[in-house]
Order: structure tokens, then C-alpha cells, then sequence
């Protein structure tokens, strides 16, 4: 059985690195899901044992919050404050900054795939309407994305699932890792600006002649959203579970009389949430073959473990830009499975800011480039990577020397 879990094994990996497979139309949520069903149809896996691999704290956190961004989907929130952001501010400097802000402070406490998917499209269709080019504001709107949510255990789903292995304290969480986020943003804000400098402007005539009507915002839904969201901040720092704490905020959100529960479950992203229970039931059956134990002990006797910023950056940067930086996490932990307090913060951070390299490297920035397709903007690969070197570089240098100097991780 090990050949089989290894060749599966390294299917699915190489299928999250291209992002699916030639002249098949699957994606890599399909990837994931076809090797668990063939590693349980070849009994590689029972049924028991892939049900057991689920680290369901973790499900059920990332499912909690997508139906807390349901309600301020549901209230017209995100669609107002995309098209508000895009015309709120007169120079391209000024609107950058807005944009920066607002994502990376939506992030940090609603999960950033969520917020780009919701923001792109109405945020494209602002700034045509303006006679902007929006691809370096969609280049902000992820970049600003992926290093605000790198400041909370419930920014990203690499941060939840990090946050869990290592039972960590949300508020504590925040305190470490929030100044380099925010420094991160200020980065990807100084990052585009510089590159696009002057070329702000939109390259091809004939688009923004509609004006925007504003969405229509439901106050009463969109403070029901609010207020939950601030309960939920406050049972973060009760002892109970977390995974209880935003399963009640959910449950709460679903009673409703003017918002079915259809529809917000219809929001949820299952997609995301079949592919994190698939990548468990596959490593967890490649931990079977002792492989991922031996790997260890051998790095280990070595000195190379990643628990120092040496080995951690370049596997950050590695990981995060070839099989995407959720696969990532979810590998390494699954290889590692008692990494120290400090060596998750640093993952979590420069697992994170790694995504923003190159457009592949994490779920936000796909998100982005594809909603932003649909609306009829093209976020080109090299186009992406002249801010996202740079940017990711930069914010995982400051990330380092501050983990290094607070002390929570070695060279």
C-alpha cells in the first residue's frame, strides 16, 4: 500500500502546484478529493481512519466565520463599502491607501478569501466607472489582503488551522504577530504605488461610461453583523473552545426573518472546506507509511528542522509559491507535529506574506485574478509578480527580524 499512497500522494501535490491538470477540467479542490476517494477505494484508508484525520476545530472555525460573512454579505456590505472605496477618494494615492486599509483591516477579523471574493467585482466596476485601470488597486486589494489577515488566528485558514495545532491565544496571536502585518501593509501600499506609478489611469478607452449606483445597505443586518463580531472578540478571551465560540455566533446568525439559512449557507465556501478535509485524510495516510516521522527525526539529528528562520523562509517562500500556502501548512504540520510556540507564529506570518510572491501563491490572490476576470479585468502573472516580489520580500525580511528580536525564533 505505501506505493500506492505515495504515488497519490505526489499527485495531489503536483496537481496544487499547476493548479490542475493538463486537458482535464479539475481544479485543485477536485484533485484532493479524487486521490482521498481513490486512497479509500484501494484501502489504503478505511473510512474510520480518513473520518479520524479531520481536525474538525478547524472546520468548524472556517465555517463559522463564512456564515458570519454571510451576514455581511447579506446586508449589502461588502458590495457598498467596494463601490464607497472606489469612490471615495480623488488622487490614486489617497484611493490606494483606502483600499489597503479597508482590506487588510476586513481581513484580519473575516478571513481574507472571503473579502476579496466579495469586494473584487463591485470594485472593478467602480474604478472603470472612474477611468482607472483597476489591476494595481486588485494587486493592492490582495497584497493588503494576505498581510492584514496574517495578524489573527482567524485572518486566513493557514492562521486558524495553525492556531489549533498549537492551541494558541487569539489575543496573544494578535500581539505578535499584528506590527509586522501592519508593517506588511504599508508595504504593499509603497510597493504598488512605486511600480505604478503615473500609470494609474485606465489603458483602454470605452470603459466607465456607467456610473455606479451605490448598493443598497441594511443597517439592522449589517449591525446584527457587527455586534456578533464583537461578541465574538470577546468569547475569544473566555476559556472555551474556539471552534464553540464562532459555532455559536454562527448559530445565531442563522436565526433570522429577513435572511433564510439557505442562503447563507449557500455563501459558505465548501469548496475550501472539502479541500482541507481531503488534504487531512491524504496526509494523514502518508503519516501511515512512517515516511513523514523518519523525515523528521533525520532533519532533526541534522539541525534542520524549521524552527529557525534559516530553514523556515526559504520552505515559506517554496511552499507557499508552488503547492499555495494552505497545502503547505497543512503538510508541514502534518510532518511535524510538535513544532514550538514560536516556530507557528513565524509560520503563520511568513507562511502568509509568502502568498503575496507570485499570483499561485495563495488563495486570495487566485480569488482576486479570477473575479476580476469575470468582470472583465485580465490580473496578468508577470504583472502581479513586479509588486509581489518585492512586496512578499520585503514584509517576510520584517517579519523575520521581528520574530528574531522579540525572541521567538533563532537564525
Amino acid at each position: 500500500m505505501t506505493a500506492t499512497i505515495l504515488i497519490l500522494f505526489a499527485a495531489t501535490y503536483l496537481g496544487m502546484a499547476l493548479g490542475g491538470f493538463p486537458g482535464l477540467r479539475i481544479d485543485r479542490t477536485g484533485i484532493a478529493l479524487v486521490a482521498a476517494i481513490l486512497l479509500l477505494a484501494t484501502g489504503a484508508l478505511d473510512t474510520a481512519a480518513a473520518v479520524s484525520a479531520i481536525d474538525f476545530p478547524t472546520i468548524f472555525i472556517l465555517l463559522g466565520l463564512m456564515i458570519l460573512s454571510a451576514q455581511y454579505a447579506g446586508s449589502g456590505f461588502y458590495d457598498w463599502c467596494a463601490l464607497k472605496v472606489a469612490q471615495a477618494a480623488k488622487s490614486p494615492a489617497r484611493l490606494l491607501a483606502v483600499i489597503v486599509l479597508v482590506a487588510g483591516g476586513l481581513s484580519a477579523v473575516l478571513a481574507n478569501d472571503v473579502v476579496v471574493f466579495a469586494m473584487t467585482p463591485m470594485l472593478c466596476l467602480g474604478l472603470q466607472a472612474r477611468k482607472l485601470d483597476p489591476r494595481p488597486y486588485l494587486i493592492g486589494l490582495a497584497g493588503a489582503a494576505n498581510a492584514g489577515s496574517a495578524a489573527t488566528m482567524i485572518g486566513n485558514p493557514q492562521n486558524i488551522l495553525i492556531g489549533q495545532v498549537g492551541h494558541l491565544d487569539f489575543w496573544r496571536f494578535l500581539a505578535i504577530c499584528g506590527g509586522p502585518a501592519l508593517a506588511a501593509m504599508a508595504i504593499a501600499y509603497a510597493t504598488v504605488w512605486l511600480v505604478w506609478r503615473g500609470r494609474f489611469g485606465m489603458p483602454q478607452e470605452g470603459h466607465g461610461d456607467a456610473v455606479q449606483a451605490v448598493p443598497k445597505l441594511d443597517r439592522w443586518q449589517l449591525g446584527k453583523a457587527v455586534a456578533a463580531t464583537l461578541v465574538l472578540l470577546i468569547l475569544f478571551t473566555r476559556d472555551i473552545p474556539q471552534e464553540h465560540a464562532v459555532l455559536l455566533i454562527a448559530g445565531v446568525m442563522m436565526v433570522s426573518r429577513r435572511m433564510a439559512s439557505r442562503d447563507m449557507l449557500g455563501m459558505v465556501d465548501w469548496h475550501l472546506l472539502v479541500l482541507f478535509g481531503a488534504l487531512f485524510a491524504i496526509n494523514h495516510a502518508l503519516g501511515l507509511t512512517g515516511i513523514p516521522t523518519a523525515l523528521v527525526n533525520d532533519l532533526s539529528a541534522a539541525g534542520w528542522l524549521p524552527d529557525r528562520l534559516a530553514v523556515m523562509l526559504p520552505l515559506s517562500l517554496a511552499g507557499s509559491n508552488t503547492i499555495g500556502n494552505v497545502p503547505a501548512v497543512i503538510l508541514l504540520l502534518a510532518a511535524w507535529p510538535s513544532p514550538p510556540e514560536g516556530a507557528l507564529y513565524g509560520l503563520a506570518l511568513l507562511s502568509t506574506l509568502a502568498g503575496n510572491l507570485l499570483l499561485p501563491g495563495s488563495l486570495a490572490n487566485i480569488i482576486v485574478a479570477e473575479r476580476a476576470a469575470a468582470a472583465g479585468v485580465k490580473l496578468g502573472f508577470v504583472e502581479h509578480a513586479r509588486c509581489g516580489v518585492p512586496m512578499a520580500l520585503l514584509s517576510m525580511a520584517v517579519a523575520a527580524v521581528w520574530l528574531w528580536a522579540g525572541g521567538w525564533m533563532g537564525l
